[in-house]
């Protein structure tokens, strides 16, 4: 499991009454656009100013009806966290009774799928509008835990006026991000809120935690799935003349033969049978196998010619290779949309170092850097060169970014990029 730096709203010791009192200073002074008696979290700064971008009302908040019961029982079908909603409920609702909170688990849209824990406080928050079917993003309700987790990408504590719109400024939440393991995908949030004056810093801590013990869960049931697709991967490869792979419909490697093949493959979006182009072996033909795809490398000379960076979501950021052996697009995580995006401003290219001051501002961290190049090499083959790290030089490289700055990549802290 990933280590993460967790920051509470409320640091311990803290005298509650009176940083409630400056926190709703410092809001009333943020909203009004005059100088604030002390600064915010950064993260909250942040999303202030997106808040303020984007126009939102600070007593109102934005449009926004809840979808229909039909769409919900949809998305609670399709978005993968029904799989993992025991092992939320199992890790929290015993908590959020306890402690009047309630649990609330939402999609990678924001949008709340399920709601659970303390009878009070969910009634609470029916007046709220805070129910199943709600969409909780920053642009409906402005900053907090859930959906600025969500733009953030990192397990998120707000508390009372921490919150843009003044109608929750008597509420405290700690929300978590769940990733699908197989592919890095934002699956949504998992939430414990409740009234401020039981704002805890343990709280989410424990958030976090179940979230990690839930991605474990997939994760664990991942495993399982590619274990059965090599039982019936193996008599497939003795069939192939010639080196090929099999892998599952993420590009995870159950077999292989006649060739050193990575632990996973970076398979085309929108994947078809017949020729494409694999950063990892040139161009390729796929074929279709039950429960994934039998992969046999071809031409290696096929070098891509193109490449388009679109960062203007912060939750679907990809890189879209083009050449000779076709087009490929790849999801890209967080760190990795990083690095992309100051390779593709330093055309010249970034040595280790350089790239650890840009995402860390420390020269110190070139083994973390390192550890990442090597991941995204493994991933894009030709289209990244070294020593600098960089663009192989013959591409053309076409960066799609916002207009604000601030919206650049927002769950980003690297210096490089926030400043």
């Amino acid at each position: 499991m990933r280590q993460e730096h967790l920051e509470a709203a409320v640091p311990a010791g803290t005298d509650l009454r009176r940083y409630t009192r400056v926190l709703a200073q410092v809001h009333e002074a943020a909203v009004a656009g005059r100088r604030p008696p002390a600064s915010p979290r950064a993260v909250i700064a942040a999303s202030w100013q997106r808040m303020r971008r984007l126009g939102l009302d600070p007593d109102r908040g934005g449009p926004g009806e809840p979808i229909t019961v039909d769409e919900l029982e949809a998305r609670r079908r399709a978005g993968g966290l029904g799989a993992v909603l025991p092992v939320l409920r199992g890790g929290l609702i015993g908590v959020a009774e306890e402690a009047a909170h309630i649990m609330v688990v939402v999609d990678a849209d924001g949008h709340v799928l399920w709601r659970d824990g303390s009878t009070a406080v969910r009634h609470r928050a029916d007046r709220l509008g805070f129910t199943e079917g709600a969409s909780w993003n920053e642009n409906h309700v402005g900053t907090n835990a859930i959906g600025t987790a969500l733009v953030a990408r990192k397990p998120m504590q707000v508390y009372s006026a921490e919150h843009y719109v003044r109608s929750h400024h008597a509420w405290t939440c700690a929300a978590a991000p769940l990733h699908d393991p197989r592919d890095g995908r934002l699956l949504g949030v998992v939430d414990l809120s409740g009234p401020a004056d039981t704002v805890h810093a343990t709280t989410l801590a424990l958030v976090a935690a179940v979230a990690r013990l839930a991605e474990a869960h997939l994760r664990t049931g991942h495993l399982a799935e590619l274990e059965r697709l090599r039982a019936t991967a193996v008599p497939v490869l003795a069939k192939v003349a010639g080196p090929a792979l099999v892998t599952d419909e993420h590009g995870w490697v159950a077999a292989s033969s006649g060739l050193a093949a990575p632990d996973r493959v970076a398979l085309p979006s929108g994947r078809v049978p017949g020729e494409a182009w694999l950063p990892t072996f040139g161009r390729c033909h796929l074929e279709p196998v039950p429960g994934g795809w039998l992969v046999r490398p071809g031409d290696t000379e096929a070098e891509p010619r193109r490449v388009v960076l679109d960062v203007r979501s912060p939750h679907a950021c990809t890189l879209t290779v083009s050449g000779p052996g076709g087009t490929w697009s790849h999801p890209l995580s967080p760190r990795h949309a990083e690095i992309l995006y100051l390779l593709a401003r330093h055309r010249d290219g970034r040595s280790a170092a350089q790239l650890a001051v840009d995402l860390f501002g420390d020269p110190a961290r070139t083994v973390t850097v390192r550890a990442e190049m090597s991941r995204l090499r493994r991933q894009l083959g030709a289209v990244l060169a070294r020593r600098p790290y960089r663009f192989a030089d013959d591409l053309e490289v076409v960066l799609e970014q916002p207009d604000a700055p601030e919206l650049v990549l927002p769950h980003s802290t690297a210096p490089a990029i926030r400043g």
